[in-house]
């Protein structure tokens, strides 16, 4: 999977536009990603990503980083032995595209938040 583009509000992934939040699997485009609280990541809201077993998880917390991942989150994460990265998400979209290229024996996974 390659990301071609983002703007607030829209993302380009594999040629496809995108304009609501995504989670990036090695295979597929998850474009129906939600939380239970819009603005705040739970462990809750990582249920699927954390099943696909990923090495990595980058996390794009929005254009301006409104959306809060608290310590006890990544930790969480952590604990199930993901190396986890966050950030406002143009820079989680330039470090998801720098490992694609770099660790393609590794499975990275992308949560974006597009707007905010």
């Amino acid at each position: 999977m390659k990301i071609s583009h983002y703007s607030f509000g829209k993302i380009t992934v594999d040629g496809k536009d995108y304009t609501s939040d995504v989670i990036i699997y090695p295979d597929r485009v998850d474009s129906k990603w939600w939380r239970k609280e819009g603005h705040y990541l739970q462990p809750a809201d990582l249920t699927d990503i954390i099943n696909a077993k990923p090495d990595i998880l980058i996390i794009g917390a929005g254009a301006s980083g409104v959306m809060k991942v608290p310590e006890e989150t990544l930790k969480f994460i952590k604990s199930k032995g993901i190396e986890v990265s966050a950030a406002v998400t143009g820079k989680a979209v330039e470090l998801f595209n720098k490992l694609q290229a770099g660790k393609p024996d590794k499975i990275i996974i992308t949560a974006l938040h597009l707007t905010c």
